[in-house]
Parts: C-alpha cells; structure tokens; sequence
C-alpha cells in the first residue's frame, strides 16, 4: 500500500528486454534500507525490487503491465514519481493507494489558477461513475483531489489541481497537452461499483 506522497524522482538509466523488461532506475533513497523484494511505486505502478546498488534499483516490468500504463514511462531518460510502501505507523498524507493501474488518463487542458496548475484530464467512459468532485485519485502516483468532473459520451473529463510544491517535487513539471497519465481509482469507489454492478446484474437461472 501507499498514500501518493511523491518521495522522489527517479530516473531510468537502463533498460534490457529478458522475459520481461528489466529497469535500471537512479535514485536519491537510502538503498541500504530497502529490501531486495520491496515494493516501490513507479509513476503509480508497484513493482518489486530486485537488484540495487547504492543509488539504483531495478525492476522487472511484466507484458501485463506494459499494456496497462502510460507509453513512454519504461525507456532510457525516463522521469518517474517514486514512493517506498506505507509502513505501519507512518502518516497518512495522501490516500490509500495500491498501485495497480486503472488505466490511462490523457490531458486536455493545463491552465494557471492563481500560484497553481488546473490540470484537465480525459479518460475512458467506464471510468466515470468512480470519479466524484472532491473525490480522490492517484494520477502517475500522484494523490489528488478531484474538481469537477463531466461525461461526454464515451470518454468522462476532470479537471484536478497541482499546487506550486507538488508542481516542483514531482514529474508534473514536464506535463503538455497530449500526455497520457497512469491513473488509479480511489479503492473504495473500486469497491463501491463492483458492488453496485453486482446488485443489479440479473440472478443466474
């Protein structure tokens, strides 16, 4: 679990096609505290550790994972929004986040409000009906509130805010119109649907 508290930036150094994809990724954290095994947000995904050094670790991204986050995430170069796993007893800044991706947000707007960046985001319809205003959800590992929200047939539009700090400590700062985001649903408006769609599926004969 986490909470979309962005504890810093990490960079992808290397990449190499096995089975899967492994990521060699650059980082400021403590690696001598981190478990070979641990799990690691990567721009909202939770991947495991398991290799590191003094200022890397790396991951190994399965096919699954590749379909289900943002293009451009896993190559050379690459920026990610990390986070280390909630431990018991640590605050709760953000929300309870899983790290499992929902899908794919893409933005359509960016617009200053005041000292912060209104952020317009797409998705797909489906999506939709667990997306609430001041509601929350994860964007690229990011904890979030949500403004407004609006369907426009098959795809549903919100808009969140990005103050300047979050703007500054995270990979917001290279966001344009065009990029696509991972995004995770608040877990219990997840619940909250499966279980409304189950209420009203027809019984089995």
């Amino acid at each position: 679990m986490f909470t979309g508290i962005v504890t810093d930036i990490g960079t992808v150094r290397s990449t190499e096609a096995r089975g899967d994809l492994r990521l060699v990724i650059g980082c400021a954290y403590e690696m001598a505290d981190v478990a070979l095994g641990a799990s690691i947000a990567c721009s909202g995904a939770c991947l495991t550790v398991v290799d590191k050094g003094p200022d890397w670790f790396a991951v190994d991204i399965s096919q699954e994972s590749l379909s289900k986050t943002a293009p451009g995430l896993w190559q050379e170069g690459a920026r990610l929004n990390l986070e280390r796993a909630l431990r018991l007893g640590d605050e709760l800044g953000g929300h309870l986040v899983t790290g499992h991706v929902d899908g794919l947000a893409e933005v359509i707007g960016l617009c200053p409000e005041g000292d912060s960046t209104c952020v317009g985001l797409s998705v797909p319809a489906a999506l939709g009906p667990m997306l609430a205003p001041k509601g929350s959800v994860t964007v690229d590992g990011v904890s979030l509130t949500v403004n407004e929200v609006s369907d426009h047939g098959d795809a549903t539009h919100f808009s969140v805010n990005v103050i300047p700090h979050t703007w500054q400590h995270t990979t917001f700062g290279d966001l344009a119109v065009g990029r696509r985001l991972n995004v995770e649903i608040d877990v219990l408006a997840r619940y909250l649907q499966r279980m409304t769609a189950a209420r009203t599926a027809p019984l089995d004969k």
